[in-house]
């Protein structure tokens, strides 16, 4: 509980002080910055810059004003926060890119779909579009609720009558505090016909609902290739996400060239950072049948694509590009709104529309009653007239000689202007007395001007009289029938898909639908032309593939101070699999090294290999082998060449080495039989049954040392025993092994006579 101290300051816990001003911080993001009403689907900033521009009388057939002049406006007479976060957020109205129905008209630079940014407020203008005014119209006949402006000073409606689903029309994005609203947009002409559905029969439910507004539909197109099955549970749930392609074409360019025209792109995909992502494919050759990218942009998205060559299968080609690129897109729908202006829901799509049509009916209700009591005061006053008319010599004494003519006019007995003998429907105005004048019939009399008496004629106040009558019965019939009000309804939406039907510019869908089909996964190799090139490595770790099975001992080139240390034939289409001392692997495409001609580049800008991590060794990849891994340490495994195919630059961990310890070895597995050899020259020879096959870990001890550690291994067939070259390059076999043969782990003998001075099986 809270003390209140003699001193006047309030004492309590921190927890339920953090809480509490937390919890009202929320409630204000939630509520009046992040999510928008259901009912007109708007957050205040864009509600008070429509209203604003509004009270500029700046109408869609005005002229423009500045957009320093409107942010200026909306700062300091309803939302008084920063001035950009204002003019972005109106900026985004214009933009054609961004919205499917823009909500305001600009003239200037707005920004642009490569991901411009828009000019200075000074420097642009704007009015509204007629969608804006769609949103505000009845604004002023009391068809909704007005509040206080920041300051008191003013009044801002709490929201706008909105003649269309604004919300689903142009979407909605936003995060909160605890929880986030994104909304697509949809085509008004689908949307008014799930409206019309919902009136006929308000038990529909949302897969039905589905055949009426069956997607999204985007303002720059593309394609949705969302299964029907998955758009359903979408709607139905207020959650998932729909899948979105560019659309493309391909052209013909004649003698069997041709090449790929890319007119729409994703939503909210920039169309320079996607020429860019293109452009980085392009050069590191991940998908090498694309050889270029142009932007032909013009009005239009024109983003020309070439392939490699003519045999290449343009769906396959866009297939990969579908994948490593934005010109597939994912965009998740979250249905958070906010119902009556007050309670956050995740809605579906039959709670959203529900939502808007119960707030038209609101809206028409209030329109009524509105122009009723409108005709009221109207149907008062033309009874005055009536008065006036039939005594107008007696108005005109009591005006000019009277000290009081207000009250001698109400006092004054007149007789009724209209018989008493009207139909039950029918306007009786309320006598002041019998036959006197009421107040506001008296100051109408006064308020007329002098020449209106003399031309005050009874037959064209009774027809006016008669008009209003019928206009008021039909609004007293209107507000106590359920049926004619949804009727209305309809007929207003009716009317709004007008301006919005499938026929139109505005209102002819963008976004079509498509079959997602299977994206075929093509090995990275079968994608690239087979050519035989000469990986070079050098000792400080450039890498470089010459063109060609060049001689491995033919003189080349490197830096001053560095020297050769691997070479080896390959081809552009191996995956070339480097092993570190840190018991990594990494993984190399021999179509993607840098060429031969200068020094190469280092390899450690190709994967993320550390710098005190040394390469151990080179290996072209094959699947399906058999490999040995060791330490210098006498530990190892065996493991298969599909456990050590890395995928990412940060490479594989395969073999664990402990503090001093450092990968040693890499062999191919061939034969029955393993030989190691020590730095202190002891051979052992064991069977290669006896090393186990793992994915990753330390291994097993495969020799034992007093000093030093393991120098070299390989494997052999026992039965043709073991070969190695002397120093004169000449080949010498040891047939019988007996002597060295024992079991794993063993310290090994002395290595037989003539075996090479550096402790290594150099295989013939």
């Amino acid at each position: 509980m809270t003390d209140i101290p003699e001193n006047g300051l309030t004492s309590e816990s921190l927890s339920r002080a953090i809480g509490a001003r937390y919890l009202t911080y929320a409630l204000s993001t939630i509520m009046h910055r992040a999510l928008p009403d259901a009912r007109d689907g708007l957050k205040p900033v864009h509600r008070r810059i429509l209203y604003a521009m509004r009270e500029l009388r700046l109408s869609p057939s005005g002229g423009f004003r500045k957009s320093a002049k409107i942010v200026g406006d909306v700062m300091g007479n309803y939302h008084p926060h920063g001035d950009a976060a204002i003019y972005d957020a109106m900026a985004r109205l214009a933009q054609d890119f961004a919205m499917r129905y823009p909500l305001v008209d600009g003239q200037g630079n707005f920004g642009n779909i490569d991901g411009d940014s828009p000019a200075a407020s000074r420097y642009t203008e704007a009015r509204m579009a007629a969608t804006a005014e769609a949103l505000l119209d009845g604004l002023d006949e009391d068809s909704v609720d007005f509040r206080p402006n920041y300051d008191g000073t003013l009044r801002e409606p709490v929201v706008l009558p909105a003649a269309f689903p604004n919300l689903l029309a142009n979407g909605s994005s936003g995060i909160a505090v605890g929880m986030a609203t994104n909304i697509p947009p949809h085509n008004i002409g689908e949307l008014v016909a799930g409206c019309l559905a919902m009136i006929e029969s308000p038990e529909i439910s949302d897969d039905a609902l589905v055949d009426h507004i069956p997607g999204p539909d985007f303002p720059t197109g593309g394609l949705l290739v969302e299964d029907a099955a998955s758009i359903r549970e979408t709607y139905r749930t207020g959650r998932g996400a729909f899948r979105l392609r560019a659309r493309w074409s391909k052209e013909d360019l004649g003698r069997g060239n041709w090449q790929i025209v890319i007119t729409e792109i994703p939503y909210q995909v920039a169309k320079s950072k996607l020429i860019e992502k293109l452009a980085e494919l392009i050069q590191l050759k991940k998908i090498p049948i694309l050889a270029d990218v142009r932007d032909e942009s013009a009005e239009d998205v024109r983003i020309v694509l070439e392939p490699r060559s003519r045999t290449v299968d343009p769906d396959m080609l866009m297939g990969q590009l579908y994948r490593n690129s934005d010109l597939e897109t994912r965009f998740a729908l979250n249905m958070n709104v906010l119902i009556d202006g007050k309670t956050p829901k995740v809605c579906s799509l039959k709670e959203v529309l529900r939502a808007f049509l119960d707030h038209r009916r609101e809206v028409l209700q209030r329109r009524s009653q509105h122009r009723m009591d409108k005709i009221d005061h109207r149907l008062e006053v033309l009874e005055g007239f009536i008065i006036a008319f039939l005594n107008l010599d007696r108005v005109i004494d009591i005006i000019r000689y009277d000290s009081d003519p207000r009250a001698a006019l109400m006092r004054e007995e007149w007789g009724r202007a209209f018989p008493r003998a009207l139909s039950e429907k029918e306007y009786v105005s309320p006598p002041a007395g019998e036959g006197e004048l009421t107040e506001v019939q008296a100051e109408a009399i006064l308020n007329m001007r002098l020449r209106s008496l003399r031309r005050l004629e009874e037959m064209e106040l009774r027809r006016e009289r008669d008009e209003l009558m019928k206009e008021r019965a039909a609004l007293e019939a209107l507000l106590g029938s359920d049926r004619k009000q949804w009727k209305k309804i309809g007929e207003e939406l009716r009317k709004m898909a007008m301006f919005f039907g499938p026929d139109t510019p505005a209102g002819r869908r963008r976004t079509g639908f498509a079959e997602a089909g299977e994206v075929v996964e093509i090995p990275m190799e079968a994608m690239i032309d087979r050519e035989p090139i000469t990986v070079i490595c050098s000792r400080m770790g450039w890498i470089r593939a010459m063109k060609g099975h060049v001689a491995l001992d033919g003189e080349l080139k490197f830096k001053d101070g560095d020297g050769p240390r691997f070479a080896f034939h390959a081809e552009t289409t191996d995956k070339i699999v480097l092993f570190a001392a840190n018991g990594r692997f990494y993984t190399l495409l021999g179509a993607n090294l840098p060429g031969g001609r200068g020094m190469g580049e280092p390899v450690r800008l190709m994967v993320d290999l550390p710098n005190d991590a040394e390469i151990v060794d080179f290996l072209i990849w094959r699947p399906g082998e058999k490999l040995i891994v060791a330490s210098d340490a006498g530990d190892g495994f065996v493991v298969t060449s599909d456990d050590v195919l890395a995928q990412t630059r940060a490479g594989k961990a395969v073999l664990t080495v402990g503090e001093g310890v450092r990968a040693k070895l890499i062999r191919r597995v061939s034969g029955d039989h393993v030989a190691v050899v020590g730095d202190n020259r002891k051979l052992l020879v064991f069977p290669l049954v006896q090393i186990p096959e793992m994915s990753k870990g330390k291994g097993v001890r495969l020799q034992k040392f007093k000093d030093g550690g393991l120098s070299d291994l390989t494997t052999l067939t026992l039965a043709q025993g073991l070969s190695w070259k002397d120093p004169a390059g000449r080949t010498r076999t040891e047939a019988d092994l007996a002597e060295w043969l024992a079991n794993r782990a063993g310290t090994g003998r002395m290595a037989p006579r003539g075996f090479p001075r550096d402790n290594t099986f150099d295989q013939p």
